[in-house]
């Protein structure tokens, strides 16, 4: 089986749309629900992301709501509330139709300030109540201007501790950016995998929660490229090797989009620490005009390494994957 562990609806029905522009300018005027049949959501699916694992050979997509459309930044909490279980409503509603190709992960309810204990509630619901697997956390609610404590601070500690209580885990995922210095899926997306990482080289955070696990996405960011550096900056602040340090807890998906940069990854970071995944109906959705095939058909360039065994292959198309989210028993 291949596990993308990486999926966002980012094609849902143009109602959900509408009931997020009626919710931020006039909140009185909408319905408790999105306006959206069965059929919309099918014909959402059956024209890009099924068709796609249908074209590529995939099996199974974790699935989550859109990342670049979470905006915690916007409005307040109530608002991220609301919002959050629209869209994660939706998700569910997807997987329930789709129960062979789609697993659903959730977003949580983040807001700028507000202590990440808050989001527990919707986080319990979609889990005990609604199944899903995991959850999207995003390391700043403000949208570039990174007003929160690090990831490591104990400010985020009641959330880990359900987490941990729940068996799912995080893949750590910003939103879209209010900051004019970064393009959001160019720029932001990577800062914050690879502040992530950097936090939690700086802590001991999986002292305290050693089955805590985090998906570090996009490859890691700059992580696997400056491997040698985080090595060097562990061992000038006398931290644990990085194997010891973090590799129990931190994982890696395979959202990086040409040959070389997966080749990287696959020599620098542990097999046992790679889930597969392409953010299909994503960032990036062209033709490499150098190869003539999409950008983030990442199976593709999986299959081109030679030199991977066929068991690392199968545990990260599949063995990691079901490791790091116990909860699905698919």
């Amino acid at each position: 089986m291949i596990i993308d562990c990486h999926g966002h609806y980012t094609t849902a029905p143009a109602g959900l749309g509408i009931w997020r522009k009626l919710q931020l300018s006039d909140a009185k005027r909408i319905s408790s629900n999105p306006k959206i049949s069965d059929d919309e959501i099918r014909d959402s699916l059956e024209s890009a992301q099924l068709r796609i694992q249908r074209e590529r050979g995939t099996d199974l997509t974790f699935f989550s709501p859109r990342a670049g459309s979470m905006e915690h930044h916007v409005g307040d909490e109530a608002t991220s509330i609301s919002w959050s279980r629209q869209c994660n409503d939706l998700v569910y509603r997807a997987c329930g139709l789709y129960p062979a190709n789609f697993v659903p992960v959730c977003q949580l309810p983040q807001s700028p300030g507000v202590p990440p204990a808050n989001c527990i509630p919707e986080l319990e619901r979609c889990v005990r109540e609604l199944g899903f697997v995991g959850c999207n956390l995003n390391p700043d609610p403000s949208g570039g201007w990174w007003k929160e404590p690090p990831l490591t601070d104990r400010w985020w500690y009641p959330l880990y501790e359900k987490m941990v209580e729940l068996e799912v885990p995080a893949m750590v995922h910003v939103s879209s950016s209010c900051n004019p210095a970064f393009h959001f899926t160019g720029a932001h997306y990577l800062n914050a995998d690879t502040t992530a990482f950097m936090q939690f080289l700086t802590s001991d955070l999986f002292k305290d929660f050693p089955t805590l696990k985090f998906v570090i996405p996009h490859g890691g960011g700059a992580v696997p490229y400056h491997w040698g550096r985080y090595r060097g900056l562990a061992q000038d602040m006398q931290r644990p090797p990085l194997k010891e340090l973090l590799l129990g807890n931190v994982f890696f998906d395979t959202c990086v989009y040409h040959q070389p940069g997966i080749e990287l990854l696959l020599k620098v970071i542990p097999a046992d620490n790679i889930l597969f995944a392409s953010e299909m109906v994503g960032a990036v959705r062209g033709i490499d005009p150098e190869t003539g095939q999409y950008y983030d058909d990442t199976r593709r360039y999986i299959d081109a390494i030679s030199s991977i065994s066929a068991a690392d292959k199968k545990k990260i198309f599949e063995g990691n994957v079901r490791k790091v989210y116990p909860r699905f028993k698919g």
